[in-house]
């Protein structure tokens, strides 16, 4: 791969997660502030994401793999999507938010797909490659976040400002989508071939489902997609409310933990063995919710940023294990089949469970228009994350992939999970 290609790689994913991070992170904040929303219409409006992820399998099998261009596609789909971005900052209620919004994510959604599909076939030897390119992107979603706070958008009391965020991004993703057509021809892989909606699904990973320790992983994953709704959704309202400055930049520093851990995942595989990094991941899960019921501004403001940091140990000891763990379950014919029907439960199922879910009892817990009962609200997903733990904890056994070698049974563990 020519030095020319890596930097264009490099943009486009940086463009890509910078897009993503710009307004994500602070939409729960805009809906409850700036179009005084309920803890309801929140949760609904993060269920388009889920929405997303379930329809961006038939986006990327049906049209992708078969008829255009990949960097085409990117290019068009984040086009549309800067001028969605656009008219979405102009909605002045949710009525007319949310319809924008929905269509958008069912376009962005796909992208991440696509972005790791131009990658991967520039390169000759993925596994060294591919790492330095994609953390531009989380670097990209740091910078976001940067720019969210250091402009004030996301100060308390300046509710109006965040509707900036949605323009940032909207003018991004145009310079993405132009930027797009200059990206290095990634031709249909599957031109002229036929599949079925099971293919495009990734339903001949079902299968794995008939071993038993799989099958807890698969409704354990499920669950711990509840408590990560809570997170997503409410996390920077919360800070917000709370007093915290600069809210959107420090939780990025999420991002920054992420990256730590997945360089050391590695080195945990040998030591720990999958169940017990899965069961980490729960744990922490539990434990950084309950920091946040129990953190403040002020003396304990130590609590919150313990809670931000312990992302890295939730999302990478958690998800990139399983994504891990399913890859070699699967086998070499059932690989990217049991990835996307991994990723359909949880981002698509899941993530839409926990969604409403978290809505629901946001606003259950609302005090007042400008106050909710922070304590009560996270220590719920804190519960849920313990109880699918010692469920988790109990029934997975899988003594076929932990007992043979320290760690999974393989040699190397794979370094192409995506985030």
């Amino acid at each position: 791969m020519t030095s020319t290609i890596r930097v264009k790689l490099s943009t486009m994913m940086f463009l890509e997660f910078f897009i993503w991070g710009a307004w994500f992170v602070t939409l729960g904040t805009y809906l409850l502030t700036y179009l005084k929303t309920s803890g309801v219409e929140v949760g609904t409006a993060f269920t388009t994401q889920s929405i997303g992820a379930i329809v961006a399998p038939f986006i990327i099998g049906l049209i992708a793999d078969r008829y255009f261009s990949a960097q085409k596609i990117l290019g068009v789909l984040h086009l549309a999507g800067g001028a969605l971005l656009w008219w979405a900052s102009t909605s002045k209620d949710f009525g007319a938010f949310y319809p924008v919004i929905l269509i958008y994510m069912i376009l962005y959604m796909p992208t991440l797909a696509l972005v790791n599909s131009i990658s991967f076939r520039q390169m000759q030897n993925p596994s060294k490659e591919f790492a330095p390119i994609r953390v531009l992107g989380t670097i990209g979603w740091i910078v976001a976040g940067a720019f969210v706070s250091w402009l004030n958008w996301d100060k308390q009391g300046n509710a109006a400002a965040l509707v900036n965020t949605f323009k940032m991004a909207g003018i991004a993703s145009i310079l993405l989508g132009l930027f797009s057509f200059t990206l290095p021809k990634t031709p249909p892989v599957k031109q002229g071939q036929k599949s079925s909606i099971g293919d495009i699904l990734g339903l001949d990973a079902i299968r794995l489902l008939k071993n038993p320790s799989y099958l807890v992983f698969f409704l354990a994953s499920i669950a711990i997609c509840i408590p990560l709704a809570f997170y997503y959704g409410f996390a920077n309202p919360f800070f917000g409310e709370i007093g915290m400055k600069a809210t959107t930049v420090t939780q990025s520093l999420g991002q920054v933990s992420e990256t730590l851990f997945m360089i050391l995942i590695p080195f945990f595989f040998v030591r720990l063995g999958v169940k017990k990094m899965l069961a980490i991941g729960m744990i922490a899960w539990a434990l950084r919710y309950i920091f946040f019921a129990y953190g403040d501004a002020g003396n304990n403001y130590w609590m919150l940023i313990a809670g931000i940091l312990l992302h890295g140990v939730c999302y990478d000891f958690f998800f990139v294990t399983g994504q891990i763990y399913t890859d070699n379950l699967a086998g070499e014919q059932f690989k990217s089949a049991a990835q996307g029907f991994i990723t359909l439960a949880t981002y698509g199922v899941g993530m839409l469970i926990g969604s409403i879910i978290a809505g629901k009892i946001a606003d259950k817990y609302k005090i007042s228009e400008t106050s909710h009962n922070w304590q009560s609200i996270w220590l719920i997903p804190a519960g849920i994350a313990v109880v699918v733990l010692i469920l988790f904890i109990i029934f997975f056994t899988d003594k076929n992939h932990m007992e043979t070698k320290p760690g999974l049974d393989i040699e190397e563990p794979s370094p192409q999970v995506q985030i």
